[in-house]
């Protein structure tokens, strides 16, 4: 359960807009995330919107075009600045808006701020252009951009009072964060090889002849491209399968949250596995419609009536 968290007149006036510009930079770079975290309560919505807004500078980070050695030292400093959160360092009029936001977060939910180090360690992995032989190697990578930012995200949720296994939630909260990664990188497959990243298990690559990469929109000669992607796509329902065990222990609107975003993900996954090919032409995205529809699946709780029903019916 969350600690007390405090209403608006009672949230000083440079943390409401330390907030506000953490908010602005999750609406315009996290369309998916930002349609989640509006079911949320306004305290949740804006600890989440901290926690994106430093993941963001983190992955931007891990992602733009300074030297590798640059960018080591700039995620060492990220590192000293979580510090200085975890110590109470940062000062209300600091004048690093997402500082201040997440700090004043930090404070007010239990939230394991030891995830953002994991995100680190997973981009150190990109600058460093790690490959990953099996899927258990691209796991622990998965594990620390994406497992680590649902156990993050839980801090925030909390778990309902006398929720049944709630002690499992972190668990679940990082297998959800693995099955919404996977997708990421099948979605992104031909982006990140235009990048000169390979995500997906080289061991799965060479089953399907897939070895030579992905330098196109045409799949390579003579690959198995289909049975590759839905090869992927069959693990990443497995995860959302396990994953989705998290959202009977949560509330309803942070129930509702982390069903529309994962919801949002399994309907590209969805869209991947009808159209494989897809994926070299162009994102895979979803229109806005959908994802309304979604969020009020959400909200409606009947995601979290579905997986309350099968787990009864795996236990009978």
């Amino acid at each position: 359960m969350s600690r007390a968290v405090e209403s608006d007149q009672h949230v000083p006036a440079p943390v409401l807009a330390a907030y506000s510009y953490c908010e602005t930079v999750t609406g315009q770079q996290a369309r998916n995330f930002a349609y989640g975290i509006r079911l949320l309560p306004a305290p949740k919505r804006r600890a989440m919107s901290a926690l994106y807004a430093l993941s963001r500078r983190v992955d931007d980070i891990g992602d733009g075009a300074l030297a590798p050695q640059v960018k080591a030292e700039r995620l060492d400093d990220t590192r000293k600045l979580l510090a200085r959160i975890r110590e109470g360092g940062v000062a209300e009029d600091d004048t690093d808006p997402v500082a201040v936001a997440l700090s004043h977060a930090a404070t007010h939910f239990p939230i394991p701020m030891g995830g953002l180090d994991e995100l680190i360690d997973g981009v150190l992995m990109d600058v460093r252009g790690e490959t990953y032989e099996t899927w258990d190697d691209l796991k622990e990578y998965c594990r620390c951009v994406a497992g680590a930012i649902g156990r993050l995200s839980l801090g925030v949720f909390g778990t309902e009072r006398g929720a049944l296994h709630a002690e499992r939630a972190p668990e679940y909260a990082d297998t959800l964060g693995l099955a919404l990664q996977l997708t990421n990188i099948l979605r992104d497959v031909r982006e990140d090889a235009e990048g000169g990243r390979t995500y997906l298990p080289a061991e799965d690559l060479a089953k399907f002849g897939c070895a030579a990469g992905f330098a196109g929109s045409e799949p390579p000669a003579g690959s198995d491209f289909a049975g590759l992607v839905h090869f992927e796509v069959r693990r990443a329902r497995a995860l959302f399968a396990e994953g989705y065990r998290l959202l009977p222990l949560l509330d309803r609107r942070s129930g509702a949250c982390v069903a529309a975003m994962a919801g949002i993900y399994r309907r590209l996954l969805d869209r991947i596995e009808r159209e494989p090919e897809a994926v070299l032409r162009g994102r895979v995205s979803l229109p806005g419609h959908e994802k309304a529809y979604v969020a009020v699946r959400g909200l409606s709780g009947l995601d979290a009536r579905n997986v309350s029903r099968q787990t009864v019916r795996r236990r009978v």
